[in-house]
């Protein structure tokens, strides 16, 4: 036999809502309205008598001490009779038809069994260009969805015909089933194998769905990103989802925002970091000179004096605020003094007059003191 804790994926310590959650995930990807792929009802089944047994404290116990024989039979009658409280595997199947939103979270609604059901929301991830990120824009995507069967209007149904209810479940999408034991009767509560818990059974299918009432298509979008977004930003597309069942409201399309990395610039929140090369010369005697900004060039006032690695400022030409694109962070920018290596014997002429000047005032000569004291003070 095979090993329930397997079957759902857990360890054998596994707590309850672990327990729930994993058998939640699993009987989505293989119930028979998802997974019409060989095997799936097999395995739908399995799942389903793994949970039973596992949700259930004292049916739980006897499988860890005694195995599947702890479980079936007479003794899992009087696990059964034992069981006041069903709301957490009732809960799970009433998930399934009433609009479960494909793991982005669920509410119980009361609805019936067969009733509207909401479509599942769907995840797409998108890449971003650094400066897409930082302005924002337009934006056009292809998704992949099911939209409503506009020839039988989701019902499945050849036009003309409609859907009869089930005659096995009388429309309530559940079937019970009555075991009497010598410990006493129980009750089990399953999907209607007859409609797979619809509650209804289409007789003549519709041939441009073949009976779902729903087709998948691809289609084209425009969504707007917002000046600011950075790696791991969620935007919502509503009604963008995969569409409901019998009327029921279509799910929602969550875009997943990923931002390529910019040769020339970082980000550090709002605020942009990026590095220029200055000559000896300028960083001396002081300069302005024309740097790169994700709004364009801009002219940038290099101090008398500077030192390598400063930072200096350009305010406002950061990254605007999420939500408040008015108000920007600011543009960091690191100085680095390029040292030459080699210079020509009228460079190095000037540079002795100048170091025998800087000498006589610090009493460090020669170029070595000269250089120190400009950047190594």
């Amino acid at each position: 036999m095979a090993d329930y804790y397997e079957i759902l994926g857990v360890t054998r310590n596994a707590d309850k809502e672990e327990i729930k959650r994993a058998y939640r995930r699993l009987a989505r990807k293989y119930h028979p309205d998802v997974n019409k792929e060989p095997g799936a009802e097999e395995r739908f089944k399995e799942i389903n008598r793994a949970y039973e047994v596992l949700s259930e404290p004292e049916m739980r116990t006897r499988y860890d001490r005694f195995g599947e024989a702890g479980v079936s039979g007479a003794a899992a009658g009087a696990g059964f009779q034992d069981m006041g409280d069903m709301s957490g595997f009732a809960d799970i199947f009433e998930s399934f038809f009433s609009g479960f939103a494909g793991g982005m979270g669920s509410t119980r609604t009361g609805r019936r069994p067969g009733g509207p059901t909401r479509g599942d929301d769907l995840r797409l991830d998108l890449k971003l260009e650094f400066r897409e990120a930082v302005f924002g824009g337009e934006k056009e995507i292809r998704i992949s969805h099911l939209e409503t069967c506009e020839v039988c209007s989701g019902s499945g149904a050849k036009p003309g015909t409609r859907p009869r209810t089930c005659s096995t479940c009388s429309g309530s999408g559940q079937v019970r089933r009555v075991t009497r034991t010598p410990f006493g009767s129980f009750t089990q509560v399953s999907v209607c194998p007859s409609c797979n818990g619809t509650g209804q059974v289409i007789e003549d299918k519709c041939e441009s769905c073949d009976g779902r009432g729903q087709k998948q298509v691809t289609k084209k979008l425009k969504i707007t990103i917002p000046a600011g977004v950075d790696d791991g930003t969620r935007l919502r597309v509503a009604s963008e989802g995969d569409a409901g069942q019998r009327g029921g409201p279509p799910g929602d399309l969550y875009v997943y925002l990923f931002v390529n990395e910019d040769a020339e610039f970082q980000r550090d929140g709002i605020n942009i970091l990026s590095q220029i090369q200055i000559s000896y010369l300028q960083a001396i005697l002081g300069s302005r000179i024309e740097v790169n900004t994700v709004d364009g060039p801009e002219e940038l006032a290099i101090p008398p004096g500077t030192q390598p690695n400063t930072v200096l400022k350009l305010e406002n030409r950061g990254v605007p605020k999420l939500g408040n694109p008015v108000s920007r962070g600011d543009h960091l920018i690191t100085i680095e003094v390029e040292i030459p290596n080699r210079i020509s014997p009228e460079e190095r002429e000037l540079l002795e007059k100048l170091a025998k000047i800087r000498g006589d005032r610090t009493g460090k000569g020669g170029i070595e003191g000269f250089f120190g004291n400009i950047f190594h003070k």
